[in-house]
């Protein structure tokens, strides 16, 4: 053997410093085919999930098989493949034909049997992932001594095998996270996750003040708030601002995960520890280490699955399901929900020492109807956006427009605001919006007029005359048309979908003496 040390150590070197298995394969089959009776080199990787065989890479001359070899396996054809592999004995097809298993031959060599081939098992820790197909020269043979230098060859192509499975994992991964960010920019209206938050400066401040407080700080953030308010964009903010920003962020959504997969989903699993886990999978912890889990409406996670979540929040370690190593992970968490977790802590639905734990720095973020000031701008940005996501000519929003989307209460927050402008350029055609048409449906609500005395009130109704005379105009419009009606059929009310005492109210703030219109 030691006269093929030499060998064996340049085929490791090249399979180390290749990072695809094409090159790498090309490279060791000239060199072994310099001390070895060989003169074609076939890599196939075995999918167990997929049954199915898929030629990676061949080097030196033509094996004589037109498309390589990539096929589909029926059970019996993986059965016998694995309880081969699991032997680790090479499978030897004679020129002429003649092999032990004609099932495998069929398998793993071409149909000509002019040539001697050999094929032996490529492994990754305990489970066979490929094979290596090798032709003899003819009229050769190889020596017993010959033979114990391929297991080494076998080795080093292994290694390559799985570092090229690893190199096409991470560009999934890449592949995975940017359509992930863009799915996220999509669905959170922006051009950039770095984006300036639309209200910054206005009905966010006291939230924003709240993030610079605790962003650069490792300890856990709670984002309470209504459906829609925005709670995603906040928990990106906080990840972009914190050190780590060039880490992965992660989104789960609790309430969307079935109770019997919740523990695969978070911790991952291993290969078999269930019906259908026919490969080890990381799960959404593994994947954020280093970066920032979103756990997203963490007050529906049921019961059991808490304890579990608790755990790994005091000890930073787990098990994957079916698993005995430990897994440490370095993770920060944000969490969010809608629901009130104090009383659901009383009620016994969920645990009191997880809420301190997630209840680390809270920050609580306003419905929509109690920042009115943001909602002009907020609109346009998403007219912009509705614009180009439909190919539309830009429009903007008349100040009977603004009137309408201030006045209305927005049940479902910012979400809501961003599915009516959608539909309003959609009936609009590119021509202009139709925002009283897109706030009937569905489900409309009559508008409400905020609280008095919050901020939202002063600034839509007393702290803004732009707004004021929009709303004005649009009502004394609406005044003319129905000739003074306010109830009723054919009323303002009705013509305005708002309720009457509202309108009322709203009359009287802006000094609008209905009695002028009648007839």
């Amino acid at each position: 053997m030691d006269e093929f040390r030499p060998l064996l150590l340049d085929v490791w070197r090249e399979a180390a410093r290749h990072t695809d298995i094409a090159s790498t394969t090309a490279t060791v089959a000239a060199l072994v085919a310099t001390r070895l009776p060989i003169d074609h080199l076939a890599v196939v990787a075995i999918d167990w999930n997929r049954g199915r065989l898929h030629q990676r890479a061949e080097g030196l001359g033509d094996a004589g098989r037109a498309d390589g070899l990539d096929r589909d396996l029926t059970d019996a054809e993986k059965s016998r493949l694995l309880e081969w592999a699991r032997r680790r004995a090479p499978l030897v097809r004679e020129a002429g034909g003649g092999c032990a298993d004609t099932m495998l031959a069929g398998l793993l060599f071409p149909a000509r049997t002019d040539a001697t081939w050999l094929a032996g098992s490529l492994w990754t820790d305990d489970q066979p992932t490929g094979v290596a197909a090798l032709r003899v020269r003819a009229g050769e043979t190889f020596s017993v001594a010959q033979e114990q230098v391929l297991s080494g060859v076998l080795e080093a192509l292994s290694a390559a095998l799985e570092n090229d499975r690893r190199l096409h994992e991470m560009a999934a991964l890449r592949e995975a996270a940017e359509a992930d960010k863009r799915s996220a920019l999509a669905r959170l209206g922006r051009e950039d996750l770095r984006d300036t938050i639309i209200g910054s400066d206005a009905g966010l401040r006291p939230v924003m003040e709240r993030i610079a407080l605790v962003a650069r700080l490792d300890v856990p953030v709670l984002l309470l708030g209504e459906t829609g308010t925005g709670k995603e964009v906040i928990a990106r903010t906080i990840h972009e601002a914190s050190p780590r920003s060039r880490g992965p962020f992660i989104r789960v959504n609790c309430g969307a995960i079935p109770p019997e997969l919740i523990d695969s989903e978070l911790f991952g699993h291993e290969r078999g520890a269930f019906t259908g886990a026919t490969s080890s999978r990381r799960g959404w912890f593994e994947r954020a280490d280093n970066g920032t889990l979103l756990l997203d409406e963490v007050g529906e996670l049921p019961l059991p699955a808490q304890v579990r979540l608790l755990r790994v929040l005091q000890e930073g370690s787990f098990e994957r399901v079916g698993g005995e190593r430990s897994v440490s992970v370095d993770v920060r968490i944000v969490a969010s929900t809608h629901r009130d977790l104090p009383v659901m802590v009383q009620n016994g639905e969920f645990r009191q020492d997880l809420w301190y734990r997630v209840a680390g720095f809270p920050i609580v973020l306003p419905p929509l109807r109690e920042r009115r000031a943001d909602i002009p701008a907020l609109a346009e940005h998403f007219a912009e956006r509705a614009a180009k996501r439909f190919g539309l000519k830009p429009t903007h929003l008349t100040a009977d427009d603004l009137a309408l989307l201030v006045a209305y209460d927005w049940p479902g927050n910012v979400r809501e605001l961003s599915s009516v402008i959608d539909r309003a350029a959609i009936l609009g055609e590119g021509e202009r919006l139709e925002v009283p048409a897109s706030l009937g449906g569905p489900d409309p609500r009559p508008a409400r007029r905020p609280p008095a005395g919050t901020s939202a009130s002063k600034t839509a109704a007393g702290g803004n005359s732009g707004l004021d005379e929009a709303m004005r105009s649009h009502i004394e419009s609406a005044l003319r048309a129905c000739h003074g009606r306010i109830e009723g059929r054919e009323g303002v009310a009705e013509f305005l979908d708002i309720n009457p005492h509202t309108l009322r109210a709203r009359m009287r703030k802006l000094g609008i003496d209905w009695k002028t219109y009648r007839p």
